[in-house]
């Protein structure tokens, strides 16, 4: 996941106040949203676009497949297949069926700390899709001819997915390592042998479970405001009875004392990678003010081709034919921060790797300076200014953000905190991040020396850091 980016260029963010007596507006900040919530503790934000006649309505639920079962992992991706398996009120299927005869489009999505559903249609349709959307938070109808071809359904998902790419296998085994007891070790899609075991009552017992209004956060971007949006909400989820939300209570992670190394060798793999991931502080678990830094640090070090990792081993040294690094804050619990490199024809990975923990031994005698962060700050907040053209990046900010414990203006403020961070901080960061008991080392690489590289195949955590979904992530492809 992308982290949420927004732009301040001057003055203090006000503090927004999330309040059911009316909308509160944040001033001098890039998606100024209004906010409100629902008499049944259901959260709402609206980001106001007027360019288009159009709208995305998001639904995210806090619930992810870190919270799966104990040997049911996986579940809440199954359970946002099911989602479009029918309810009182239509029939399987039918609910794409009419988001499709309406013009819009509509998708699902699971993560490790959250769930959500969204449909991007004309305006005058947005009642539509909130009356299906709010059917089918209390109303789902499973039943085994559903439910059992779905599991088969995410079985097959997992087989082209992970298990017949082997970057995708790899990054499983980096994530299982690098997390030793908190649930992010597993995958979102879940173990093959656990999702061999779903049935209709894991489903809805999961279902009964999280799925309140409660636990619920609607954010709808587009032709809309809140004076507009907020009777629909009323009518269609604020009718539905709130209910009582098991706490996300997570084992935590021991502390780590030894470094690891997964190397997984395959002869489909047409060009080797390396990586290596460190566990990590997020904004809301570990050493939290290095979180901002860390995103500084991630931009210095690898996030363009004149960072410090890409300007060496691909311009100068000439070993790899790609490099950077890749950190996002938003988790409920720890994060990870990542660099990778894919070497050139010819190239080892241990000479990969001696290259890269070389750029990091010389942070010592060179460590980050004010005019290299200032140059980084310039360039994440600038990129911000682009979030202002597109309605997914509003509502997938917010969403990330109040699925994981963060707040609206935490959102908001994003720019200024980031135009904020001095050198001093992003080298303390790097000094507490990059430890190597904290730390796996991932090697993918064909069954016999490479000798050409026809296509480069990146880790995935470079995906991420290029907007595609992170490792932990799983979308939907086929709910019919």
């Amino acid at each position: 996941m992308a982290s949420a980016r927004s732009v301040t260029l001057c003055g203090p963010i006000l503090a927004l106040v999330l309040t059911a007596a009316g909308p509160q507006q944040a001033e001098a900040a890039l998606f100024n949203p209004e906010t409100f919530t629902l008499d049944n503790g259901m959260q709402v934000v609206v980001v106001t676009d007027r360019r288009a006649p159009v709208v995305s309505h998001h639904v995210w639920y806090k619930v992810g497949s870190a919270d799966s079962p104990l040997g049911k992992s996986g579940l809440p991706h199954f359970l946002e297949h099911l989602m479009f398996k029918g309810t009182q009120k239509l029939a399987p299927g039918e609910f794409s069926e009419i988001v499709a005869r309406n013009g819009g489009n509509e998708n699902a999505f699971t993560g490790s700390d959250y769930t959500g559903y969204y449909q991007t249609i004309a305006r005058d349709r947005l009642e539509l899709v909130m009356e299906m959307e709010a059917d089918r938070m209390t109303n789902l109808v499973l039943d085994d001819a559903a439910v059992l071809p779905e599991r088969d359904v995410v079985l097959e998902e997992r087989s082209q997915r992970v298990d017949n790419d082997p970057g995708s296998r790899l990054a499983e085994q980096i994530n299982a390592a690098q997390f030793l007891n908190h649930p992010y070790r597993l995958p979102v899609i879940g173990w093959r042998h656990e999702m061999a075991s779903y049935t209709r009552e894991d489903a809805l017992d999961f279902y009964r479970t999280w799925y309140a209004p409660n636990n619920a956060v609607l954010i709808v971007a587009g032709d809309i405001d809140a004076a507009e949006l907020r009777p629909l909400a009323e009518r269609y989820y604020g009718s539905i009875p709130r209910r009582d939300v098991p706490q996300r209570v997570r084992v935590q992670e021991p502390q780590q004392q030894a470094a690891r190394e997964v190397e997984l060798i395959d002869p489909r793999v047409m060009q080797p990678s390396w990586s290596r991931s460190w566990l990590a502080p997020s904004y809301n678990a570990g050493a939290t003010e290095h979180a901002y830094p860390l995103q500084v640090l991630a931009e210095i070090l690898g996030g363009t081709s004149t960072s410090r990792l890409y300007r060496s081993l691909v311009i100068e040294q000439k070993l790899a034919s790609s490099a950077g690094a890749y950190y996002s804050g938003s988790a409920l619990d720890d994060a990870t921060f990542r660099i990778y490199a894919s070497p050139r024809p010819g190239v080892s990975l241990d000479q990969i790797e001696a290259a890269v923990e070389a750029e990091l031994a010389k942070l010592a005698e060179q460590p980050f300076t004010e005019q290299e962060v200032a140059r980084a700050t310039g360039r994440l907040v600038g990129e911000a200014v682009y979030a202002r053209d597109s309605l997914s990046s509003a509502v997938r900010s917010f969403g990330v953000a109040l699925a994981t414990g963060r707040t609206v203006e935490d959102v908001e403020a994003w720019p200024e905190r980031i135009a904020a961070v001095k050198a001093e901080q992003v080298n303390a960061a790097a000094a507490h991040v990059f430890r190597p008991e904290r730390s796996v080392t991932g090697r993918l690489s064909p069954a016999a020396p490479a000798t050409a590289a026809a296509h480069e195949v990146k880790p995935a955590a470079a995906e991420a850091a290029r907007g595609q979904p992170p490792v932990g992530s799983a979308e939907r492809d086929d709910h019919d």
